[in-house]
């Protein structure tokens, strides 16, 4: 008996599971792969919707507000820097903190601010090697 199944055994088994897949589908994880592939990626990359509201998000209202941005070139931006996060990275490291500027959206900002997202790489629904962006909070 290996360890999973010593502790299904022991807490019952898995009792409910939520895959990358469903997040994608009830809109939790947006799916930026095609973009991510333009800036280098290899692996599918997504991310949640808290890291897209603070970091990607963007309206023609907004635009009257604040200053002229659009959503494809925020989100180049947190592409671009995380995959240079990548490449400065240790080898082998599964999760990077790294660093943007972006306007957020607040209102009334029309200057750039630092903050920070998290990139984790990890095991996809099959298996196969995935790479999610959220808030340094997020897990």
């Amino acid at each position: 008996m290996n360890d999973k199944q010593a502790i299904a055994e022991l807490f019952g088994g898995v009792i409910h599971a939520y895959t990358r897949a469903q997040a994608i589908e009830d809109g939790v994880l947006v799916d930026v792969s095609e973009t991510a592939r333009e800036a280098g990626f290899r692996w599918p990359v997504a991310l949640t919707r808290a890291a897209w509201a603070d970091c990607v998000a963007w309206t023609e209202d907004d635009n009257h507000r604040q200053v002229y941005q659009d959503e494809s070139g925020r989100l180049w931006d947190v592409l671009w820097m995380a995959f240079n996060a990548i490449r400065g990275a240790a080898a082998g490291e599964s999760q990077i903190v790294y660093q943007l500027y972006r306007v957020p959206r607040d209102g009334k900002s029309v200057e750039a601010r630092l903050t920070a997202l998290k990139l984790v790489a990890g095991p996809g629904d099959a298996g196969e090697p995935v790479v999610t962006i959220m808030l340094p909070g997020e897990d």
